[in-house]
């Protein structure tokens, strides 16, 4: 028999995800020795409150609320505290001494993440975060090694669990936007405060984390444009329906090239979107994630899997300290993030796509030639027009248009839909939503 050396684990956190993680070493240790090459201790999980009643029963002797003392002396430290601090804290002590990180934590590499990998690359240790965009599904390690050497030119994807939920059952059922986050949060799938959720704020953050690793550049947080889909109605459903569209909560990022005198840029954006019925990505239903990655010699390439899940998130866990664990065998110093560019993020208004486009607007003459006149000024034509009559308690005559453009300039687009607001022939602007996938 092989005798192996031992690698001292340190865990901080013990929720859904780190509960599992913790099972898993202890149940599966001579599993994960034959891959790894190395004993996995669990020397101790630091968290807040030791008594605390878990989904997992975990020795209660591993259990700390000294997390300082639990990282001095590790080799790997797993953090899945979640939060800014004091996760940033402890990553950064456990780096100083030496140790490889683990974590699942896309607040915090969004936010810090260039403070964080300078720390790793000072030291020679490495820092390994693939549960942090899509829970079970391999996206980031694909990004970062196998497309390493090819040109990513676009991603876009579900990366929220709970929003999809949300619309894919507003879709299939027709049910009421409260009435299914009522019904996510009762399933566990939505927090008490869903707002990270449905405002858009989780997805963004997975969006910055996506485009630094495909575009080889430090993507900020506050770069990346950010709408939810609180204002997403049962209308809004069936007319992306009868135009032959799904609408999902779409993280895009993409680059786009130089042109009217424009240097070329990246664009990273989040918003509900609507997606061809046939795409690939409009069959992601429940709770699941799919992302799309397209790539210059690789062409297109999806993946999809669970976005979300205890016992899911950890096996992405996992994988990132098996991998870790054969480097400390190796030897040498962990490999760091690829080099970090400083290409410049595109505003919003500088995309290019096509757009649907719902205005409640009075029902009487002239008000098709006013609005079909104040698009055409805007550089935004006509692609489909559908126009029925809306019910109203006050007794007036309202009608609901529906307009599909071609493809427009979003800054010319939002110069117009303006325009279109105080014209005095539109009552409101429903929804605006852009076309993505094609």
């Amino acid at each position: 028999m092989i005798d192996h050396r031992t690698l001292r684990v340190a865990l901080l956190g013990a929720g859904s995800v780190g509960s599992q993680v913790a099972r898993l070493l202890l149940e599966h240790a001579d599993e994960l020795e034959g891959r790894a090459g190395a004993r996995l201790e669990l020397v101790g999980i630091a968290v807040r409150n030791v008594d605390a009643q878990r989904d997992v029963e975990l020795p209660r002797e591993l259990f700390t609320t000294d997390a300082h003392e639990l990282i001095v002396g590790s080799d790997i430290v797993i953090e899945l505290m979640g939060g800014i601090e004091p996760a940033r804290t402890h990553i950064l002590d456990a780096l100083q001494s030496g140790a490889d990180v683990i974590t699942g934590n896309k607040a915090l590499l969004a936010t810090h993440g260039a403070e964080i990998f300078d720390a790793a690359d000072q030291v020679g240790a490495s820092v390994s975060y693939e549960a942090a965009v899509a829970a079970a599904i391999p996206i980031l390690r694909p990004l970062k090694d196998s497309l390493a050497g090819d040109f990513v030119t676009r991603i876009f994807g579900i990366v929220n669990g709970t929003t999809n939920y949300i619309l894919d059952r507003m879709d299939t059922e027709g049910a009421d936007f409260a009435e299914v986050l009522a019904d996510a949060q009762m399933l566990g799938y939505a927090e008490a405060d869903p707002t990270a959720d449905v405002e858009g704020y989780d997805a963004a953050q997975k969006a910055a984390i996506l485009a630094s690793l495909a575009f080889h550049t430090n993507v900020p947080l506050e770069a990346v444009h950010c709408e939810g889909i609180s204002s997403i109605g049962a209308d809004a459903i069936e007319n992306a329906k009868k135009a032959g569209y799904v609408i999902k909560l779409l993280a895009t990022c993409e680059r786009l090239p130089a042109e009217n005198g424009e240097d070329a840029a990246i664009s990273v954006r989040v918003y509900p979107a609507l997606i061809k019925r046939d795409h690939p990505l409009a069959s992601v239903h429940g709770g699941n994630n799919a992302v799309y990655v397209e790539a210059a010699a690789a062409g297109p390439l999806m993946f999809y899997g669970a976005g979300a899940g205890g016992v899911q998130t950890a096996s992405a866990i996992l994988g990132d300290v098996v991998s870790a664990a054969r480097r400390h065998i190796a030897g040498g110093v962990g490999v760091g993030e690829s080099a970090r560019g400083t290409q410049p993020i595109a505003d919003i208004g500088r995309i290019t796509t096509r757009y649907q486009i719902t205005l409640d607007v009075t029902d009487e003459q002239g008000v098709l030639a006013t609005v079909a006149t104040i698009l055409n000024e805007g550089g935004v034509s006509i692609a489909t027009l559908e126009q029925t009559a809306v019910e109203t308690n006050d007794g007036e005559s309202r009608a609901r248009l529906v307009i599909g453009t071609h493809r427009a300039r979003e800054q010319a687009l939002s110069a117009t839909t303006e325009r279109l607001a105080e014209s005095g022939v539109v009552e409101r602007v429903v929804t605006v939503l852009r076309v993505e996938g094609e």
